[in-house]
């Protein structure tokens, strides 16, 4: 049995990324049903896909991390040795009709290491670096999955009161999330 009490969580900075990051990280997940948005409805419905990185997508994930730590954003790894398995990024950029949100723009867990209260941690870590910053929402792009909804229902993020249209054009099938950080 593993010890996840060993899992070091950090903030990283420019030094820290190298093509080779992600190398280990399993990005793999199995969908069947997923959540859709009908007018002003939400339903669920049977969808059957599944989502894999390639060591040619987890380079572009890595130099869009970097990127975001180069325009003042906040990246955030758990580390179990020398091995990433989790990470989360708020983007630096303030949006909104009040200037209040910034974008959780990325949340994974390596599929071996889901389960344990890790994506938990990094999502609240992210909450208070991203009030921090002076933001009052975190926005979110949510994948439509069964469980990954359930997951960002359960930390307390909501269907999103103002739809960021930059963010939602690159992923329509997304559910637009937030949650009000007040509580922190």
């Amino acid at each position: 049995m593993k010890n996840y009490n060993n899992i070091k969580y950090k903030q990283l900075n420019l030094e820290d990324f190298h093509l080779n990051l992600l190398i280990k990280f399993n990005r793999y997940q199995e969908t069947n049903i997923v959540l859709y948005k009908q007018k002003d409805d939400y339903n669920y419905k049977s969808d059957h896909f599944i989502d894999q990185w390639d060591d040619e997508k987890k380079k572009v994930v890595t130099q869009s991390l970097k990127n975001c730590v180069k325009q003042k954003g906040i990246v955030i790894g758990a580390f179990l040795k020398d091995d990433l398995i989790g990470f989360a990024s708020v983007e630096g950029q303030f949006f909104g009709s009040n200037n209040e949100y910034l974008e959780l723009s990325f949340i994974h867990v390596s599929n071996e290491f889901r389960y344990k209260g890790i994506g938990r941690k990094l999502f609240n870590l992210c909450c208070v670096k991203a009030n921090q910053k002076g933001a009052e929402k975190l926005y979110i792009a949510a994948h439509p999955s069964q469980e990954t909804q359930a997951f960002y229902k359960s930390v307390g993020c909501t269907y999103a009161a103002e739809i960021n249209p930059k963010i939602y054009e690159k992923e329509p099938l997304d559910i637009q999330l937030e949650i009000t950080l007040s509580h922190l």
